[in-house]
């Protein structure tokens, strides 16, 4: 995949290949005022909104030096329960192999976050949409009401149906928008969330996807998609309904032998999620939506059990991507899930 292969590369190679794979905005369907001057989504592009006294932030000093960094990170034990309960201290950050001194942390139990909700609306989903509505309404129920959301809903095109908005009622009131159309455009749809992602209000973020098809329609190309999911430091959770099959990108003529099969591109999802530190879930049916509710609260829940942890990167003007990781060398029994790399790219 050209998105691991970046990590490996020269500086100025991977600056040539991030900059083959910047995305055609204009090829989806963005409001004509919310169209980028520049091709690639630059995160922050707002500034976040007030903190509120009670909030845990790194200081704007360090938020402003070159080379910031911030990283969620989710601790879990063998049996998979979150781990809550660890200090700084307990943690170790490398870059590039290299340690890096740990300069904010934070248990994110009340942290908010700004959470975008995509939904697939191909024609497959139509017996699912209310078993769809149940589960989402679930989640935003479940948000804290300093969490800010969008909605998109995705078939042939990715539409916004409704902005970063804090009043929840009008999430779940557009849920009923949602109706089935023909296609499936997977990818320009995720590339749409992280777009929108720029007008999040928060400095914690997490896009959930849920879908039951294999991408057969999107203009934007999957190595363009995990460059953005790099660049854009957003959590992807996704949620895949179906049977898994093999990758549409390892065998891109499996829609048109079998359109309307109930299968699902986990591969796909899985990725996404190993990228960004989030999570895949795969339901081979949806039935009567018990378990779609189960995996979008603990979703919700995860996001209340994590870490924050930020750090000064060396040599910011080193352009590319470096690999991360972040262990707990005091209990190595325990499993943790983050993003797999730092991107460094030019102002």
């Amino acid at each position: 995949m050209v998105a691991l292969v970046m990590n490996t590369a020269a500086p100025d190679a991977v600056l040539r290949a991030a900059q083959g794979s910047v995305p055609a905005f204009n090829a989806l369907s963005i409001p004509a005022s919310q169209q980028p001057h520049r091709n690639i989504p630059a995160p922050l592009a707002t500034p976040l909104a007030p903190p509120e006294p009670s909030l845990e932030l790194p200081s704007l000093k360090m938020r402003t030096q070159p080379g910031y960094e911030q990283v969620t990170v989710t601790v879990t034990d063998s049996s998979g329960k979150y781990v809550t309960d660890l200090k700084a201290d307990d943690f170790r950050v490398l870059e590039d192999g290299q340690q890096r001194p740990i300069g904010f942390f934070r248990i994110d139990r009340s942290a908010p976050v700004s959470v975008g909700i995509i939904v697939d609306c191909s024609t497959s989903m139509a017996t699912k949409f209310s078993q769809a509505r149940a589960a989402i309404t679930r989640l935003v129920d479940d948000l804290d009401p300093r969490d800010d959301v969008f909605l998109e809903s995705f078939s042939i095109h990715a539409q916004l149906l409704q902005p970063f908005t804090l009043d929840h009622h009008q999430i779940i009131d557009h849920l009923e928008f949602l109706h089935a159309v023909k296609s499936t455009s997977l990818y320009d749809a995720v590339f749409m969330g992280l777009y929108e992602m720029r007008y999040a209000q928060r400095d914690k973020r997490a896009l959930l996807v849920v879908t039951d098809g294999l991408d057969n329609t999107s203009k934007t190309r999957w190595e363009q998609v995990i460059f953005a999911a790099r660049v854009m430091k957003v959590l992807i959770y996704a949620v895949g309904i179906g049977e898994d099959v093999v990758s549409t990108r390892d065998n891109p003529w499996w829609e048109m032998v079998k359109p309307d099969a109930a299968e699902v591109d986990m591969h796909a999802l899985k990725d996404l999620a190993d990228e960004t530190g989030g999570r895949a879930y795969n339901l081979r049916r949806v039935g009567a939506g018990e378990e779609l509710s189960r995996d979008c609260a603990e979703i919700s829940d995860e996001l209340r059990r994590q870490y924050t942890i930020a750090y000064l990167s060396p040599d910011p003007d080193r352009i590319g991507f470096r690999p991360l990781r972040v262990d707990i060398p005091k209990h190595p029994e325990l499993s943790v899930r983050v993003r797999k790399d730092v991107a460094i790219l030019p102002e």
